[in-house]
């Protein structure tokens, strides 16, 4: 694909939602008519939308009910190759509070299963070189003992072709670590590698569980491991805002879980060493690095690559700064970096215009996906609670006497309120997935103000929906790439 094209795939989704957010207004002047049968019909798709996606949420959400009575170590232990299954398990670092990473490496250390199978590797920055050894000698002291293997790497900040970035530095802890693992004996299919931001708190029985799937998977290398991801290390303390975007999250991804033959793998995941060798280790100049290291697999397999899920939950930060308005900067700054997961459409356009052996509906069924989630992402928000509105307030005095412009606020109104099903389900299931309440937040009306969060929905929708998407979006069109911009958190005691 030469360069002319690139960029047109790089054009495509942010010139789709300013064409779409042009027309919307131009038409609410020159066609207010035309612009109220849009509004209807897309209201009305929308309610479609969320009675389509309930049953797959309210399924992940009892599958993840009943992984959670499991005793999955029961289970994996007794399958064959069991004893012969290791963990290889990246932590790249930047700046994160040195307690937070102990917690991180303590919980790891007293799971279900056997720390004594497990390889940590912990990857600092080499921008922030003291604050990485500083770590790396509390490591080494408290947990060198405790894993079948702990090393450490920093990784330097000036390498050619490297950006600023999580997927460059485990890139190089890949390249630092493999091949010593390799050298003492074990296959890379006896290795699952999981890569967690550092904040990641695993469930008690997350690795037995992840044993079990990938030695009960029909090829298992084929395949990528998505857990549940819930934000509820300090989610109590966070403002309401960050915890119905968290929570939004969370629901967005069990929903895919529900029908995972579509879904990239998101934040913290699990693949095999065999893959991850075979694609050549995570991009080192990708912001997504998450979402492409499956793209990179799917493309290495000529399409033939899943995601298998995991209803287990790991839990991590939420963004703190210790300020309300700083926090929602951060907020927005972390959902524009995951909207830049856009980056990944003109990749996957370009890698499958050079791959005759993938089939072309699976290749179109990945760039539609990726082009629709990424549009509606952009767009639905302010389509449902400001464009939508639009026409009825510049309409002309002509157009104000029909009979339809009379009666449509009333029909939107009841699809909205149809509509709100889906706002009572989150509001219900957050209740289920909600961490143990901290002393000082032992007031009555606790769980009233995690109900009521809810209303602030609307508003979150846009400003932290629509708007980062957007941003995104805008900055590949005008060929202005994102940087990685790490998320302030921490831990708060109870």
């Amino acid at each position: 694909m030469n360069r002319v094209h690139q960029r047109f795939y790089e054009i495509l989704p942010g010139a789709l939602v300013w064409l779409t957010l042009f027309a919307c207004v131009a038409g609410s002047f020159l066609r207010p008519l035309w612009m109220i049968y849009f509004v209807i019909l897309f209201d009305f798709y929308w309610l479609l939308r969320i009675l389509y996606f309930i049953p797959f949420l309210l399924s992940s959400w009892h599958r993840y009910r009943q992984a959670l009575r499991r005793d999955w170590q029961k289970d994996a232990s007794i399958l064959p190759r069991y004893d012969q299954t290791y963990h290889l398990i990246f932590l790249p670092f930047a700046k994160e509070d040195q307690q937070v990473i102990r917690e991180t490496l303590r919980v790891l250390a007293n799971t279900v299963y056997p720390a004594s199978r497990m390889i940590v590797l912990l990857g600092g920055e080499g921008r922030f070189a003291e604050h990485a050894h500083a770590v790396q000698a509390m490591a080494q002291a408290e947990f060198q003992d405790k894993f079948h293997l702990l090393f450490s790497t920093i990784h330097p900040p000036d390498i050619p072709g490297d950006i600023i970035g999580k997927g460059s530095n485990l890139h190089w802890m890949a390249e630092q670590v493999v091949p010593k693992i390799l050298t003492r004996g074990l296959l890379p299919e006896q290795v699952i590698v999981s890569a967690f931001d550092v904040d990641t708190i695993v469930h008690p029985q997350y690795f037995s569980c992840l044993t079990y799937h990938y030695l009960t998977e029909p090829d298992p290398t084929k395949s990528s491991y998505q857990p549940v991801a819930l934000y509820n290390n300090n989610l109590w303390e966070s403002p309401a805002p960050v915890r119905v975007a968290m929570f939004g999250t969370t629901f967005w991804l069990m929903t895919e879980l529900a029908r995972s033959e579509g879904m990239m793998t998101f934040s913290s995941h699990s693949m095999s060493l065999r893959m991850l060798i075979d694609v050549g280790f995570w991009q080192r100049d990708v912001v997504s690095e998450d979402s492409r290291i499956f793209l990179q697999a799917l493309i290495h397999e000529h399409g033939d690559y899943r995601v298998t899920p995991i209803h287990l939950p790991i839990s991590m930060d939420t963004v703190m700064t210790g300020s309300y308005l700083k926090a929602l900067t951060a907020l927005y700054r972390q959902l524009r970096r995951w909207a830049w997961g856009v980056e990944n459409f003109p990749f996957m356009a370009e890698a499958f215009s050079r791959d005759p052996d993938m089939p072309w509906y699976v290749k179109l069924k990945w760039l539609f996906k990726q082009l629709e989630g990424m549009y509606t992402w952009a767009t639905a928000p302010l389509l449902i609670f400001i464009l939508g509105y639009f026409p009825f307030w510049v309409a002309p005095e002509q157009v104000r006497s029909f009979v339809l412009f009379q009666n449509t606020p009333f029909t939107l109104e009841w699809l909205m309120r149809l509509a709100m099903i889906g706002l009572f389900v989150s509001a219900g299931l957050s209740l289920t997935l909600l961490p143990p309440r901290p002393v000082k937040f032992s007031r009555p009306y606790a769980y009233a103000i995690i109900l009521l969060q809810w209303l602030l929905l609307p508003v979150t929708f846009v400003l932290f929906g629509a708007f980062p998407a957007i941003d995104a979006q805008t900055r590949l069109m005008l060929g202005k790439p994102l940087g990685f911009h790490v998320s302030p958190k921490r831990h708060i005691s109870s």
